[in-house]
């Protein structure tokens, strides 16, 4: 749907990210009292992808595609600030030098872009290649409905969703509602302009109850009675829309991680399309 916004205003922007390497620590210490030590986040993940199931995955916070980082830490905060979702993400070194994929969402703490390509291309790379992100979103606002806040999103990509206009407000297309009960890590943070919060996942039947065990990488989502503006938090009758950027955890308080898109105290709401996936509009 084509809303009216100021994207003529907008500002595209360069910035610059490295594949980074996995790392990895000791043994931690789950909700659960045992220690683990698993695949993780960061490198190329060529099992998992945009449209997979986020929930049965062996690894903790693992980042589907490309996980991307800038060495130096501020430049870092940039790239990971004024990335958004569904900006064209260009291979600069390399043998793949030249394929172009899509950013898919942000990772704080470990503080990752991630980038979808085709999996023939992450097949051909080497795990050291530089990107360049033609990034622009952040700013993007909606002229009609003032009272929501945009965040991470590219304009291109917004055009593509098939949002709706009703008397309760802006709706998008949601593959699932999260109960402000749920979320946890990340919920204080001052912003959601870069990274993400977490989706708490530790009660397995309430997750199995609300159909959150069937959550995939790239899926849109709703969370109730929050909203994040200016960071999350608990406000009845408020609405954030987010995306899931990786999978689940075995950390108290932590799970599948959603990037904001759009917020609202009012003048927001949702409706339930099973194809409300980020494959559906860019991962083809």
């Amino acid at each position: 749907m084509k809303l009216n916004t100021n994207e003529q205003e907008l500002v595209e922007i360069a910035v610059n990210g490295s594949v980074d390497h996995p790392r990895m620590r000791g043994f931690y210490t789950g909700y659960d009292g045992k220690g683990r030590r698993c695949v993780g986040t960061g490198g190329i993940t060529y099992s998992h992808a945009i449209g997979d199931n986020c929930m049965q995955v062996a690894g903790d916070h693992v980042e589907p595609g490309v996980s991307l980082r800038n060495p130096e830490d501020g430049r870092n905060h940039a790239l990971e600030t004024l990335a958004c979702v569904g900006n064209p993400a260009k291979i600069i070194s390399g043998p793949m030098k030249g394929a172009v994929g899509y950013v898919t969402g942000t990772h704080g703490g470990v503080e990752h872009t991630m980038v979808w390509l085709p999996k023939d291309v992450l097949e051909g790379m080497e795990g050291s290649e530089t990107f360049l992100i033609r990034a622009r979103g952040q700013g993007l606002k909606l002229l009609d409905h003032p009272d929501v806040f945009v965040m991470n999103l590219d304009p291109g990509l917004l055009e593509k969703l098939p949002v709706r206009e009703t008397p309760e407000g802006l709706s998008f297309p949601v593959a699932a509602v999260i109960p402000a009960y749920m979320m946890g890590a990340g919920i204080g943070e001052q912003t959601l302009m870069e990274g993400d919060y977490d989706i708490m996942t530790q009660d397995r039947e309430e997750v199995k109850r609300l159909g959150l065990d069937r959550l995939r990488f790239g899926d849109l989502v709703a969370i109730q009675d929050h909203e994040a503006s200016y960071g999350p938090h608990y406000r009845k009758g408020a609405v954030t829309i987010g995306v899931i950027v990786h999978s689940d955890s075995f950390t108290s308080g932590h799970g599948p991680g959603v990037t904001a898109l759009a917020t609202a105290a009012t003048g927001l709401t949702y409706h339930l399309d099973p194809e409300a996936n980020l494959k559906t509009w860019l991962c083809q």
